[in-house]
């Protein structure tokens, strides 16, 4: 009596553990592709530290963190189902979605700043002078690029200006030696290539405050800031355009899988700080502002439940 007693406490215990078991969602099988960008780059730098928290925090095997072009590429290859989530600028993600709206965003990240440098020695004050120069506009299919583009065709300088395509360091490069007379880039404050050229006050930043409104035409992500006069050791403050970063992912992504990565975002906060200053900003309240990209309903989920 007393072994089948014992036997049938012990069939009862498994039947409850094989329950318990079913209600707990799992993730061990779970593999991601994160799409970032150049390899050193921001992007990357972040999501080399989230891949690690996300494997750490979900008990699963390390995301791949793929070497992409930028946000365009992200993009593309998260609509293409070749990556599962994606850093992207705001700009690329709203003018994408309007064409095609299978993704949703998990968070905003990081803002990124729109610079305009040119000697400090030059006489090109304005965008306006830009017209007749040698211009560099950020790296091929870069989030760069892209509103260098928009910025050109906003002021009416598209075919008046010659633009080679250019990664940072090279477009600093030419610019000191000659090769250009400006050059486009788009990161958070401050960009270390450029305060370090700085230091021998060989680089300024131009202002864009008459151009703006335009830029805000164009899109509704587009924000108005201002550059410090310290942070590169300028003669002023500059104002410039503001552009957000996004993590994307399809619409069709698991609402639990993605209440999850939003949750081993913020947790992974310190990590990500620690991995480029530009994470400090990253924070739950902000992170909601991902308008107009919907927010996917796991993330809204985790949202609600801090009550943000």
């Amino acid at each position: 009596m007393t072994r089948i007693r014992r036997n049938g406490g012990l069939a009862v215990a498994a039947a409850l553990l094989l329950v318990l078991a079913a209600c707990t969602p799992g993730f061990g099988d779970l593999r991601l592709r994160i799409a970032a960008g150049n390899p050193g780059g921001v992007y990357d730098k972040l999501a080399q530290t989230l891949a690690t928290a996300w494997a750490a925090g979900l008990d699963i095997e390390r995301p791949t963190v793929l070497q992409t072009q930028g946000s365009p590429d992200n993009v593309d290859r998260v609509l293409a189902g070749d990556a599962d989530v994606a850093f992207v600028a705001a700009d690329v993600a709203a003018d994408r979605y309007k064409a095609d709206p299978r993704m949703a965003a998990l968070a905003r990240i990081h803002d990124d700043y729109l610079h305009i440098v040119v000697r400090t020695d030059s006489d090109i004050r304005s965008v306006e002078q830009l017209k007749g120069r040698r211009i560099a506009i950020g790296s091929p299919s870069s989030g760069v690029e892209y509103i260098a583009s928009r910025l050109l065709d906003a002021t009416g300088l598209t075919g008046s200006v010659s633009t080679s395509t250019r990664g940072l360091d090279d477009s600093v490069k030419a610019l000191l030696n000659g090769g250009i007379d400006a050059f486009f880039w788009s990161g958070g404050l401050p960009t270390p290539v450029l305060a370090q050229y700085n230091d021998k006050q060989s680089l300024r930043l131009l202002d864009i405050a008459d151009v703006m409104p335009k830029m805000q035409e164009l899109n509704q992500v587009y924000g108005t800031a201002s550059i410090p006069a310290s942070t590169y050791d300028q003669a002023g403050p500059v104002t410039t355009l503001l552009v957000p970063n996004f993590l994307v992912v399809s619409k069709s992504m698991r609402d639990d899988v993605a209440e999850a990565l939003v949750r081993g975002l913020f947790d992974a906060r310190q990590q990500l700080a620690l991995a480029n200053p530009a994470a400090l900003s990253i924070d739950v309240h902000p992170g909601i502002e991902t308008q107009p990209i919907p927010l996917h309903p796991g993330a809204l989920r985790y949202y609600r439940a801090k009550k943000t």
